[in-house]
């Protein structure tokens, strides 16, 4: 699953943006991708490790809801949706 958020921006500068990415890893477990920055420029990307995915499901839906707080705006969604 694959979640992009961008703020609009203010002014000239450039957009930022949040994507959220969730990856099952190869022991079974789950890893949620947070990748945030200004679009043209320079990005962080930090990595949490789940056991389940129902947890790991849990964190995006949390980080995706307090970005949509912070004036962010769903703009791409791509996987099956969170249960």
């Amino acid at each position: 699953m694959r979640l992009l958020l961008q703020q609009r921006p203010e002014g000239r500068e450039a957009p930022r943006f949040v994507q959220l990415m969730l990856q099952p890893d190869l022991l079974g477990g789950w890893t949620l991708v947070r990748e945030t920055g200004q679009i043209g420029g320079k990005s962080t990307v930090r990595r949490e490790q789940f056991l389940d995915q129902q947890a790991a499901v849990a964190a995006l839906e949390s980080a995706r809801d307090a970005q949509i707080k912070r004036g962010f705006q769903l703009m791409f969604a791509e996987g099956a949706a969170p249960r």
